[in-house]
């Protein structure tokens, strides 16, 4: 296959069924990505981007780590190097990335919003570059116009209870059409053992307008900002942890433990644990009072390389998959809000993929018939989100539970050129399906299964959120 017809009309479809489902049915589907960590203030703004450096390699540690790997220096990844020298970087790693799902990525993103189908290499890299360039500093490019061209509906960013929420106010207010949303993520208020744990609950106080000196006074402070969320539009929360805490405790255990840390003192793990478990508790029975929907990510071990990550911060690839034990607690977690018939709609994701089965017969614990596909297996997150991790996913939820009530795919990006992932995520989908039909495993019914791709690539999400 040239060069120039790689990404074509039927990649990754594999028979006409594939090609038929996916054209049919899945394709034209609008985009709910409903979880993503997108800067609203650059929707907000319509900021326009100088080249692909900007919109394309800064933030995205996924092509970062790629880089280093192949023995880039930091300087011209995260360092003081031009942007077309950045570029040159990483348009040399590239053709090293094939059978890493950043190949197709890359590739895809060239083609849906550059037209770009050339094989990216160091070779044709300064003329991309300028041809791009010369694209994105267009009105027509400008980050609304990103979100156009990728046929979204909603996006749903990621903010801190302390974020002021400005932008999407400005976003609501304006003539914009696409619905852009915001998810809370608290962890910094629950992680007691974080350094800055005590100067973050300063400003938490601060913006609430809430003295915090025990425990009740901050649940009051978070339930505070829910409801600022909540008026704002929030739908949904966010909670990225190693695993879920399920400790006993009493209320005067945790207050205690609360004011240690508030007067500088240590903290024990097991305390931490207690304290965590007590918070996470208050959140999700909260949520389930407001109707959001809460997502757990779950499995991550973070900040690894503790040279680098002192240097560069978090975020910036030096993560990698956790071996927690993650079932005991979760069910327990689970049980514990269901039998105070307080569990809100909730997504499950795992980072480990060993934990795929275990997720899948999960969520089915907890699905009461109280509403379709109340409690979800999330789609392959992080390093799961490439071709094998979707399929391992899809089947371990086809063979456990109910792929035809799945909610589909997100980014949980920080590029604006993310958005093809849900092409590809469709593909894989159709693809599965009908190699089954083929096989014969499946019957040729292409209404009642294209019914079922339209669910899975929109239509469940669409009404699982209710945005």
């Amino acid at each position: 296959m040239s060069s120039k017809t790689f990404i074509h009309d039927n990649f990754l479809l594999q028979n006409k069924y594939a090609e038929e489902l996916y054209h049919t049915y899945a394709k034209n589907q609008p985009i709910i990505d409903y979880h993503n960590h997108l800067p609203p203030q650059e929707i907000a703004e319509d900021k326009i981007y100088p080249n692909l450096s900007k919109v394309w390699i800064n933030g995205d540690h996924y092509k970062w780590r790629a880089m280093r790997t192949l023995g880039i220096s930091e300087e011209n990844i995260t360092g003081s190097a031009s942007d077309l020298d950045k570029f040159k970087s990483w348009a040399k790693t590239v053709p090293y990335t094939m059978r890493n799902p950043l190949y197709h990525w890359t590739h895809l993103e060239l083609a849906r919003y550059f037209d770009v189908n050339e094989l990216l290499n160091e070779n044709n890299a300064e003329k991309i570059f300028n041809e791009t360039a010369e694209k994105l500093n267009s009105p027509e490019y400008s980050c609304r116009n990103l979100l156009r061209k990728a046929n979204i509906e909603l996006v749903c960013t990621t903010e801190d209870p302390i974020d002021t929420l400005e932008q999407h106010q400005a976003l609501k207010k304006s003539d914009f059409e696409i619905k852009v949303s915001t998810a809370f993520r608290p962890d910094k208020a629950i992680f007691i053992n974080n350094d800055g744990y005590n100067k973050y609950i300063d400003s938490l106080s601060k913006v609430s307008k809430i003295a915090i000196n025990n425990y009740v006074d901050l649940c009051d402070a978070l339930r505070n900002r829910i409801i600022y969320f909540d008026a704002n539009g929030c739908k949904l929360c966010d909670h990225g942890l190693d695993q879920i805490y399920f400790e006993e405790f009493t209320e005067s255990e945790v207050n205690s433990i609360f004011k240690k840390k508030r007067n500088n003192e240590n903290v024990s793990n097991q305390e931490a644990a207690k304290f965590q478990s007590a918070i996470l508790i208050y959140l999700a029975e909260t949520y389930h009072e407001f109707g959001w929907v809460q997502q757990y990510h779950l499995g991550a071990l973070r900040n690894n390389n503790k040279r680098m990550h002192s240097i560069l911060g978090p975020d910036t690839g030096w993560d990698s998959i956790g071996d927690l034990s993650q079932a005991q607690k979760l069910s327990s977690f689970l049980n514990a809000l269901d039998s105070k018939n307080k569990l809100t709609k909730t997504i499950l994701y795992n980072l480990n993929p060993a934990d795929n089965e275990m997720m899948a017969t999960m969520i089915g614990n907890f699905n009461d018939g109280s509403v379709k596909g109340k409690v979800q297996y999330g789609s392959g997150w992080w390093f799961l989100d490439q071709k094998d991790g979707m399929t391992k996913q899809l089947n371990a939820l086809s063979n456990m539970g109910l792929i035809s009530c799945f909610i589909g795919m997100l980014t949980d990006s920080r590029s604006f050129l993310s958005f093809p992932r849900h092409e590809y995520f469709r593909r894989v989908v159709c693809n599965l399906f009908g190699k089954e039909i083929v096989k014969g495993e499946l019957p040729n019914d292409m209404e009642w299964i294209g019914k079922m791709v339209a669910d899975i690539s929109y239509f469940n999400a669409k009404d699982y959120f209710n945005f």
